[in-house]
């Protein structure tokens, strides 16, 4: 059977979106070959016609997925009037990007898993990492320099991730507001105080 141009790289890129959203809402271990293939209509022998291994999959998910979080954020600091560090901030401690992990920052969803991944996979994650550190430097107060903008964001972004995580793991969806709340506050008072 022959294939229009372009078939495989859909095909493969329709691999990708589906385990990077799995991933992201259910863990990467609790994700398994035959189901992913499953949910794209296809079997599992043809995962390796994309993909030497399941590891390979997660590495370019968490590559794909650390770039995409960059770009959702940095519209979001585009469309801000002012002062963009409090778009950023807003816009990561949402609830729309609390309840939505499976299309959200892969390092609120992943970063527990990724010490116990190959460096590989690790240096991804690293990669999406210092993206996102250098879009919050791209919005911190002029008025933050040199080596101290660099040490802010990444501080900040430790905020942001540590916050959403917490607010993703209570049970109490109250508290679980309040931590947005405070994660907001505390992160914006970093920031103010440069």
């Amino acid at each position: 059977m022959r294939y229009e141009k372009g078939h495989k790289e859909q095909t493969r890129q329709r691999i990708v979106e589906a385990a990077s959203e799995r991933f992201r809402a259910d863990g990467i271990d609790a994700v398994g070959v035959v189901s992913l293939m499953n949910d794209v209509g296809l079997t599992q022998g043809g995962f390796y016609n994309h993909f030497g291994s399941k590891e390979d999959l997660v590495r370019e998910c968490v590559a794909t997925g650390s770039s995409a979080s960059v770009q959702k954020m940095s519209s979001k600091v585009a469309a801000s009037r002012g002062e963009p560090w409090r778009a950023l901030v807003g816009a990561y401690l949402s609830a729309e990007h609390r309840d939505h992990p499976e299309t959200g920052c892969v390092a609120a969803t992943l970063s527990g898993e990724m010490a116990r991944r190959p460096d590989s996979t690790r240096e991804a994650f690293t990669d999406g990492y210092t993206e996102m550190v250098e879009l919050i430097m791209s919005t911190l107060p002029d008025t933050v320099r040199g080596k101290r903008r660099r040490t802010l964001a990444m501080t900040v972004f430790a905020s942001l991730v540590g916050s959403m995580s917490l607010a993703r793991a209570v049970a109490d969806p109250g508290l679980s507001d309040d931590i947005l709340s405070l994660g907001r506050q505390a992160a914006l008072e970093l920031i103010d105080a440069g």
